[in-house]
């Protein structure tokens, strides 16, 4: 997988990782927690510059919510916690 493939950022502490060649831009994520992602030139989701506040127990269910497993949440200790 090439680094551009894959994107990761730390949102409400948790890491938060988006696999681009998995995304096929369903959008269900966008649709549970707003303001964190949106749709780039491809369709595929990549983290907005600037993120709204979010809670992590949203962003942990709008990483469940992807149809094809294209979102991971990593806890504190590196733990996935979803999908």
């Amino acid at each position: 997988m090439a680094l551009d493939d894959m994107q990761e950022r730390v949102v409400a502490g948790l890491k938060i990782r988006i696999d681009r060649d998995l995304c096929v831009g369903f959008g269900d994520c966008m649709d549970v927690v707003a303001g964190v992602w949106e749709f780039d030139d491809d369709g595929i989701i990549v983290f907005l510059e600037d993120l709204a506040p979010v809670d992590g127990d949203s962003l942990v269910e709008a990483c469940k919510c992807c149809p094809v497993d294209a979102l991971i949440a990593l806890d504190e200790k590196g733990q996935q916690v979803a999908p």
